[in-house]
């Protein structure tokens, strides 16, 4: 189309100026869980605000939440009948330690090859900066074709804390056709990929108690039932002989796989080895009648997270522990909830714990699972902007693990997120030498021109 391929060339002719701007973002050492970076935080959200005005965003405001604010602009299109796009992000960033094992300074941007290796480059100010080149390219040509709505939060690196209570206060203010989320990836450099489900979390503490205090398991080992032999007996009962979870009604919501979506999955570069390689495991387990794939991805888990009880210290004490707690983390696929699982294992414990000692289930986190239809026109606007950069047709993928913003903006504003970033699977996402790979950037720049266009066509 003539209005990307102008965008396009100005963002190619531009390309410079889109690397320094990352780079000065990249600068501001915004880590949201460490106090003493409080004043780098506000100042990544002033940054971010600063650049949306320089976009022509009418309406740009920096919200305070309990504790980092959110970066709100509002942009309209002179099309009345265009969609509204509200976009996804987080200008936060993940601690630098252990810092010993960087080879350049964590907030000193520094581009080795094809890479420029800082803190937070992948995880996601990137992915921030390759919208907002995209956005500028298209302003300074055709103009942005579709109304634009940007949510940047401060919290997703410290699980997102304030973000249900602002959009529920700012629920008319987010209104929206759909969410895009860049806070994503694909597959390789050559291997574009959407994601189009990510699975959802339900975490628990489980705490047996059994006598007052530690006993001698000489004196009374045989008489009083140990915590730990039952929370040991009730963790292994979780699951049977064949993967399957075993709390009552678990599976009842769960939406199946259908032949269309298993298909897909197993056109993944993701067989066996891969998983095992990844894992770095001899042999894969888990819940028979389905590929390590969708496995991993498309089936709900139960996992031991820890243990603890009694004497865990070097050598030995004979001890009978008067309690035992266990952490279980849940991952959900469409249609379960966080509540449905929580019942189905306090039905559990009701059922096989014995009376000799009790229990308590303590509920620590949760989100929903989340979905977009394939057939929808944002994942086809998407899939062809992917198409019309890359070359070839991306890949469609589930992720296993959990975005809480997606299930939160499908159950409080009632609207599906995109996931459409460039993220690489050999980022070091949130580990010492974290990168970017500046094709893949320059691509996904690129790439959000294109689909932008292809939402305001309506594809």
């Amino acid at each position: 189309m003539q209005a990307a391929a102008r965008a396009i060339a100005y963002a190619h002719d531009h390309q410079s100026k889109s690397l320094q701007s990352l780079q000065d973002f990249l600068r501001i050492p915004s880590i949201s869980t460490l106090p003493e970076h409080e004043k780098d935080i506000q100042r990544a959200a002033q940054w971010a605000a600063d650049r949306l005005k320089d976009l022509g965003f009418e309406k740009v405001q920096v919200v305070p939440t309990a504790r980092h604010p959110v970066v709100l602009g509002q942009r309209t299109c002179d099309r009345p009948s265009a969609p509204t796009v509200l976009v996804y992000g987080h200008y936060d960033v993940q601690p630098v330690d252990p810092l010993d094992e960087w080879q350049s300074p964590p907030f000193e941007p520094t581009i080795r090859g094809e890479n420029l290796y800082a803190r937070g480059a992948s995880d996601m100010k990137a992915q921030i900066v390759a919208f907002f080149s995209a956005l500028e390219a298209l302003a300074q040509t055709e103009g942005i074709p579709v109304n634009m709505k940007i949510m940047l939060e401060g919290e997703e690196e410290i699980g997102s804390p304030s973000l249900q209570a602002f959009l529920q206060d700012h629920r008319q203010e987010l209104a929206c056709d759909f969410c895009l989320n860049t806070d994503a990836s694909i597959l390789g450099p050559d291997t574009p990929a959407l994601t189009y489900a990510l699975r959802g979390l339900a975490y628990f503490e489980i705490h047996v108690y059994g006598p007052r205090s530690d006993l001698h398991s000489g004196l009374f080992g045989g008489v009083v039932d140990n915590p730990a032999n039952v929370l040991s007996r009730l963790l292994g009962n979780m699951i049977d002989q064949n993967g399957r979870i075993t709390l009552p009604g678990f599976y009842d919501p769960v939406r199946p796989l259908s032949p269309e979506e298993r298909r897909a999955l197993a056109r993944l570069p993701q067989d066996e080895n891969w998983w095992k390689e990844r894992a770095g495991v001899e042999r894969l387990g888990g819940e028979e009648g389905y590929t390590s794939t969708e496995r991993a991805t498309a089936r709900p888990t139960l996992d031991v997270n820890g243990l603890y009880s009694g004497f865990i210290g070097q050598g030995s004490k004979t001890v009978l522990p008067a309690r035992a707690m266990a952490k279980i983390s849940m991952r959900l696929v469409p249609d379960q909830t966080p509540e449905q699982v929580k019942e189905s294992l306090r039905q559990y414990l009701e059922e096989n714990c014995p009376p000799t000692v009790r229990w308590e289930l303590k509920d620590l986190t949760g989100c929903l699972p989340g979905m977009i239809d394939i057939q929808s026109a944002p994942v086809l606007a998407a899939k062809r902007a992917l198409q019309s950069v890359w070359g070839v047709e991306p890949f469609f993928s589930r992720q296993g693990g959990s975005v809480p913003v997606v299930g939160m903006i499908q159950d409080l504003l009632g609207v599906q997120s995109l996931m459409l970033g460039f993220g690489l699977p050999d980022d070091n996402l949130h580990a010492p030498n974290e990168k970017q790979h500046l094709p893949t950037f320059y691509r996904g720049i690129d790439t959000y021109i294109h689909f932008l266009n292809a939402v305001a066509e309506g594809t």
